[in-house]
């Protein structure tokens, strides 16, 4: 019995895929637990309606997810930090309080999402990659000054 996943299932497959199953497995645990239809013309015709459509919304996200890169490298991040009478820092900043920084600015970004995990210790600017999209890389500047 072929069978189109709802949704993904351990060791069969992922959510659009279309797989062979015995029958009894299909029916009584697939198909009823919702989590695959039965395979007919009908239904591939309506797999293949909604494949086209998330490939829309994927295009339609990765240029929006461009465009906020683009604002992004516009922006300029500023903290201040604690220095010694040498220059020394003491402290740093770490992704969690880029991420606050971002969203208070209009950009909500998960911390996980930004590839530069080490904290920034150092005065000066640092670019800070972060990934808005699979396949997108954005970067903002971020400024530590010091202060003693």
């Amino acid at each position: 019995m072929k069978v189109i996943l709802k949704s993904d299932v351990k060791k069969l497959g992922k959510k659009g895929d279309i797989v062979e199953v015995a029958d009894g497995y299909g029916r009584n645990y697939l198909i009823a637990r919702g989590l695959a239809v039965a395979s007919t013309e009908r239904s591939r015709e309506i797999l293949a309606e909604q494949k086209k459509e998330e490939a829309l919304n994927e295009e339609k996200n990765r240029l929006a997810a461009e465009e906020k890169a683009r604002q992004l490298a516009r922006e300029m991040l500023e903290f201040t930090v604690n220095t010694g009478k040498d220059g020394k820092v003491f402290g740093s900043v770490s992704t969690k309080q880029i991420a606050e920084e971002l969203s208070r600015r209009g950009y909500p970004i998960d911390k996980r999402k930004i590839l530069d995990t080490a904290p920034i210790g150092s005065l000066g600017v640092t670019r800070v990659r972060i990934e808005l999209h699979k396949g997108v890389i954005g970067t903002v500047n971020v400024q530590l000054k010091g202060k003693e």
